[in-house]
């Protein structure tokens, strides 16, 4: 293992035991080397691993201190790597949000309140078929955020927002190219928030495959 890796390892294992819990502050760089047996130099290449990660936070003139180990912050290194990806490999995320999206959003069926149905219904309402395309992927990435993170799964709420990013790019592409693409897209947002008034997992689950499976169908024919 490379000496930068047991540094990793080795602060890692620090909050993993609860010696070093989120928020807290770490201690001096050379204590905590001489402590871990490490070098400085090692000691300094880990913490910018863990920084880029959001598992350390560094604060210049104060210290470095474990971040809030939220999983949205811990999940923002996926959206990063994800968004690098071409145009050829969204389609493979777009699979990925099939199979996770609808069990987000039956689990929201089960848990939604009537603060974030009229949330929702704000949101829907907002929407103007004929605002733009950047304006309706906006409204599109509201609209599956809420009902994700309403899903009582932090994880998989985080996991879905990190996957939206790739296809953002598809989405603008499928506004600009496909007719009556911004009608179809609302109404079947509408279908998804009805399901979700009637409180059906079934029907919401069904509502969301059938919705995104749609830009996935689009997708996979542009593409040919």
């Amino acid at each position: 293992m490379a000496v930068t890796d047991e540094a990793i390892s080795a602060i890692k294992a620090m909050i993993l035991s609860g010696e070093l819990a989120p928020g807290q502050r770490l201690p001096p760089e050379k204590e905590l080397s001489e402590r871990l047996g490490l070098s400085r130099n090692s000691l300094r290449e880990a913490v910018k691993s863990l920084e880029v990660i959001r598992v350390l936070d560094v604060r210049r003139g104060d210290g470095t201190y474990v971040t809030s180990l939220e999983p949205r912050l811990l999940l923002e290194a996926l959206s990063f790597v994800v968004d690098l990806h071409r145009d050829a490999t969204v389609l493979e995320i777009l699979e990925v949000r099939r199979v996770l999206e609808p069990y987000a959003a039956a689990a929201a069926a089960r848990r939604m309140t009537p603060e974030r149905l009229e949330e929702l219904e704000a949101e829907l309402a907002s929407a103007d078929a004929a605002a733009g395309v950047d304006a309706l992927v906006a409204h599109d990435l509201r609209f599956h955020g809420l009902i994700s993170s309403a899903s009582g799964n932090e994880y998989l709420a985080g996991l879905l927002d990190g996957l939206s990013g790739g296809t953002v790019r598809a989405r603008v592409w499928r506004g600009i190219t496909e007719e009556h693409a911004a009608e179809r897209t609302l109404a079947e947002h509408r279908a998804i928030l009805d399901a979700l008034k009637a409180g059906d997992p079934d029907l919401v689950r069904a509502a969301v495959t059938l919705h995104i499976g749609g830009v996935e169908s689009w997708l996979r024919k542009a593409a040919e």
